[in-house]
């Protein structure tokens, strides 16, 4: 623990949260793309389009963990840098029943309410079939599902970054194996890729809890998992969730924006679904990239400000972002040249890519931006500033985004709904430098 949050070289810091943290992101983006390509194997847009229809439904699922996940390691990290080592432990017992209990009602409530959500995320009488397949197998997971990405968070709030990130990558590597059994070689086409990405999620469930039942027994105060120990009062609660909502809503809002912009792009046939949906995967590469490496650091921004080394915290969040804007545009630059190229691994058809590659090359015009956005939302998350945080996901999806895929859909169409992305996230940009140093002058004072 100590070896970990007392890093000396602020570089070494950040490699050793960063880097395991951007792998399990990697490997997560890496299952997504592999759903992608073993559905294509149909050659099928509709099947395609299904699963691009799913993605802002899983993102939800996965966002009310981020309430326990999130919001529990930003409080566990801000306890362990104030040496409260027992309020610490409580409170990443609570954040694990919570999330157990929440995945369970998410199950009941998804299955029984199936045939609206699947309209609601911009279905059509081509996929809905399709998409009805791939989310009943995704609300069958959901314990497994908001567990397994709970505990990504948690663990790292803890010092356990191995872990975390082995857990991760097996849940995904077993995802990726399971896509080639049961879409390649049974061809149950989109029920087989969300059966494999439940199962994945139960594998990497297992893997923690086993983890965690280790470190109990080796006496770590700091992951107790027996029931005697959920005994949460109001101050746990109301201090993880006043952290986690905000957190959560960023997935939440991200994924409502999807659904309003598929709902858009759908207007102009599954074809066009198709090619933003795979242009929209090749770009969560730097995106995902950016999320891992603000969230992997976050845990030390929490600890440095519990412990008051407010010097320590600035210069893992400057750093952090100019790595992110490095990275972005690292990848802005391959899409860009090769865009058409990377698209022909996914689609035969000359048309599909053409549009493809061309939708990746404007969604990939804000990724610098990325490394700036992400770890000022983590700033403030970790600091426990659920306001701030709260401020730049309701401009990021909601204020900033629907009204700009609107419109610029009515003058531009096409092109403008695509745009939208770019655009936004070019203001926030800006807005998010001035809130951090605002906040940086507030507490220096």
């Amino acid at each position: 623990m100590t070896s970990v949050f007392e890093e000396k070289n602020i570089h070494k810091a950040i490699i050793r949260v960063g880097l395991p943290a951007m792998l399990g992101q990697l490997t997560t983006l890496i299952y997504n793309i592999a759903d992608t390509f073993f559905v294509s194997l149909t050659k099928e847009p509709a099947t395609i389009a299904a699963v691009t229809l799913c993605a802002p439904i899983l993102l939800i699922i996965m966002s009310i963990a981020c309430i326990f996940g999130m919001g529990g390691s930003s409080v566990i990290a801000r306890l362990l840098g104030q040496e409260r080592i027992k309020e610490a432990g409580t409170t990443m017992n609570f954040c694990v029943y919570a999330m157990a209990i929440s995945g369970i009602l998410t199950l009941v409530l998804g299955l029984a309410f199936l045939q609206p959500l699947a309209k609601i995320s911009g279905a059509d009488a081509d996929n809905i079939a399709y998409t009805c397949d791939y989310l009943r197998w995704i609300f069958l997971g959901a314990p497994f599902i908001m567990l397994a990405n709970g505990f990504v968070h948690l663990f790292r709030s803890v010092g356990l970054i191995k872990e975390s990130t082995v857990g991760l990558v097996l849940g995904n590597l077993i995802n990726m194996v399971l896509d080639y059994v049961f879409i390649a070689a049974l061809g149950w086409g989109t029920a087989g890729a969300a059966l494999a990405t439940s199962l994945g999620f139960v594998c990497a469930t297992i893997y923690y809890i086993t983890c965690m039942l280790r470190k109990e027994h080796e006496g770590n105060p700091f992951v107790p998992l027996t029931p005697k120990r959920f005994s949460p009062n109001a101050t746990t609660v109301r201090n993880v969730v006043s952290i986690g909502i905000p957190g959560a809503l960023i997935t939440v809002l991200m994924s409502v924006s999807n659904i309003v912009l598929n709902n858009y792009i759908s207007i102009y046939g599954s074809n066009a679904v198709a090619s933003y949906g795979i242009a929209y995967k090749l770009d969560m590469i730097p995106i995902l990239l950016s999320v891992g490496l603000s969230q992997g650091v976050a845990p030390f921004v929490g600890y440095y400000y519990g412990s008051n080394k407010k010097k320590r915290m600035s210069d893992i969040v400057k750093y952090t972002v100019l790595y992110g804007i490095l990275i972005g545009t690292i990848f802005s630059v391959v899409f860009v040249f090769w865009g058409k190229s990377l698209a022909t691994i996914f689609l035969q058809d000359d048309v599909l890519i053409e549009q493809t590659g061309y939708f990746l090359r404007i969604l990939c015009l804000s990724a610098p931006l990325l490394g700036v956005i992400n770890m000022i939302t983590s700033y403030f998350q970790a600091l426990g500033k659920a306001v701030k945080s709260l401020i730049i996901t309701l401009l990021r999806n909601a204020v900033l985004f629907i009204p700009g895929v609107i419109v610029l859909n009515y003058f531009c169409k096409l092109d403008g709904v695509i745009a939208a992305q770019p655009v936004v996230e070019t203001v926030l940009t800006v807005i998010c430098i001035f809130m951090y140093i605002n906040d940086i002058h507030s507490e220096s004072n």
